[in-house]
C-alpha cells in the first residue's frame, strides 16, 4: 500500500489577473490632460466635453479641469474661466 498520494493533475490550478476597472476620478476632482477617469468594458458611461474614449473603452481627460458626471456622461469643466464651455456646463460651478 502506498504511503504518499499520487501526483495527479488538477483542474483548478489557474487564475486570471484582475482588470482594475471602475471610476478613477470622481466628480469634483481635478483631471490633468491624459488622466484616466473611468476604466470600463463597453460604454455604460459616455465621453463628454474634453473627454475622449480609448480603444479599450477607457475614458480619459484631454484638458485640465474639474470632473463632472451628468447622467451617464462625464465631462471635464475647464478651470480657466475664459475657456469656451458648452451650454450644459455653464451652470456648473468650478
Amino acid at each position: 500500500m502506498a504511503h504518499k498520494k499520487g501526483q495527479g493533475s488538477t483542474k483548478n490550478g489557474r487564475d486570471s489577473n484582475p482588470q482594475y476597472l471602475g471610476v478613477k476620478l470622481y466628480g469634483g476632482e481635478i483631471a490633468k490632460p491624459g488622466a484616466i477617469i473611468v476604466r470600463q468594458r463597453g460604454t455604460p458611461i459616455k465621453p463628454g466635453y474634453l473627454v475622449r474614449k480609448g480603444s479599450d473603452d477607457t475614458l480619459f481627460s484631454v484638458g485640465l479641469g474639474k470632473v463632472v458626471f451628468r447622467g451617464r456622461t462625464v465631462h471635464v469643466n475647464p478651470l480657466d474661466e475664459s475657456a469656451p464651455r458648452p451650454a450644459y456646463l455653464k451652470g456648473t460651478a468650478n
